[in-house]
């Protein structure tokens, strides 16, 4: 997935000097598409307080970076993206406060991928489990390789999935996501296809460059309209029927105002590609 040409980019955290990231790899493509690739692979990309820090620095990083126009996420790990929670972190004798603060990182990541501004792709070039799904499911779309397996098998080791049986009910039929969560069984990345976790598998000779296709033709849409239809989904997710035409009716008087719509429309009738300002 990642092109070792790209320059790796670093980031500042806090008020020092800025560093490198330790549990990721963040890179830009000339065409406008951050790559974040999780890189703990001596821990199959355990979703520790770094990692999961670093991971949202990666991701306001990409949201305030005007040259940014996609987000993918994805591993180093040659078989899985991320085996989930930290459980180490979880039976560490810490005070019950600290494990709580702890896991507030999770909702605050979920809401990040929400409200990006940017279209994002998880890159499911390995197993996807726990924790690591909730992630998935808070991207806008999911590529997976062939191979790759997916679930929540929390239940077996005496914990439940929590933190992400939100994001699972509102992308998967009731029945299946109590048999997921439940059970505690992973399932294939086809069947993950079919009950609407995934929207696509890829054998693996072929996911870089289904995973590159979708980036780049998504990155280059109208970063404008892009980010008006990324938070009209969002925001209209939880709102009643009526409240949700509304909403999207406003949002679309204001898409009205823009340049990009005006240059889309020109840009159709003269049968050439659009040149977007981003206004």
């Amino acid at each position: 997935m990642l092109n070792r040409g790209n320059k790796v980019r670093s980031v500042g955290i806090g008020f020092g000097s800025p560093v490198p990231y330790e549990t990721l790899r963040y890179e830009v493509s000339d065409a406008g598409v951050a790559t974040i690739a999780l890189d703990q692979p001596e821990t199959r990309n355990a979703l520790s307080d770094q990692l999961l820090e670093e991971l949202g620095v990666a991701l306001r990083t990409a949201r305030d970076d005007a040259a940014v126009r996609c987000v993918v996420l994805t591993s180093t790990h040659e078989k899985v993206f991320s085996a989930g929670g930290n459980l180490a972190g979880f039976a560490a004798d810490v005070p019950l406060v600290e494990k709580h603060h702890a896991t507030e990182r999770f909702p605050r990541l979920f809401q990040l991928l929400g409200e990006l501004g940017k279209p994002s792709i998880c890159a499911a070039n390995g197993h996807v489990l726990a924790g690591a799904l909730g992630i998935a499911l808070a991207c806008d779309l999911v590529i997976a390789r062939e191979g790759a397996r997916f679930g929540t098998p929390e239940i077996n080791v005496g914990l439940f999935p929590f933190m992400i049986a939100a994001l699972i009910y509102r992308n998967v039929p009731r029945k299946k996501a109590n048999e997921l969560m439940l059970l505690g069984e992973q399932i294939s990345a086809e069947e993950a296809e079919r009950i609407g976790i995934v929207n696509r598998v890829v054998p693996a000779g072929e996911f870089d460059d289904a995973v590159r296709d979708w980036a780049d033709r998504l990155a280059a849409k109208s970063p404008v309209m892009m980010r008006l239809g990324k938070d009209s989904i969002y925001r209209q997710l939880d709102m009643s029927f009526v409240e949700a035409l509304e909403y999207l009716r406003a949002q679309l008087t204001l898409a009205f105002s823009t340049e990009d719509i005006q240059e889309g429309v020109k840009a159709f009738f003269e049968k050439r590609e659009p040149n977007w300002t981003g206004r």
